[in-house]
């Protein structure tokens, strides 16, 4: 089955960087975009970052826009996000999350990660 293992989260100062990882196993990596999702206690989740299949695009969300750069290993099956400056308003569980080149920017993502804690103390 489809398995989408993050890594790399952990408790940082303002300012900091980190760098999550997240494995997939059991889906053919390269028809897929890649995200990164976060959510943070009583928020609901939000879009962090995206990479499609090629790698030829991405986005990011305004919070972290300058800050945050996605990337992927096809080869190795692996997404990364490089987390630079972070700020007490990263806090949140990140996800990776992946979804089907066919489907629509709008839809929803097909498989989702078991989530890695990052916090930023002030």
């Amino acid at each position: 089955q489809v398995q989408l293992a993050e890594s790399g989260g952990g408790s940082v100062q303002v300012g900091d960087s980190l760098r999550l990882s997240c494995a997939a196993s059991g889906l053919t990596f390269s028809f897929y975009t890649m995200g990164w999702f976060r959510q943070a206690p009583g928020k609901e989740r939000e879009f962090v970052a995206a990479i499609s299949w090629t790698a030829g695009t991405t986005n990011y969300a305004d919070s972290v826009k300058d800050r945050f750069t996605i990337s992927r290993d096809n080869a190795e099956k692996m997404v990364h996000l490089q987390m630079n400056g972070l700020k007490p308003g990263d806090t949140a569980v990140y996800y990776c999350a992946a979804k089907h080149f066919g489907r629509g920017r709008d839809s929803p993502y097909d498989f989702w990660g078991q989530g890695t804690q990052v916090t930023v103390a002030s």
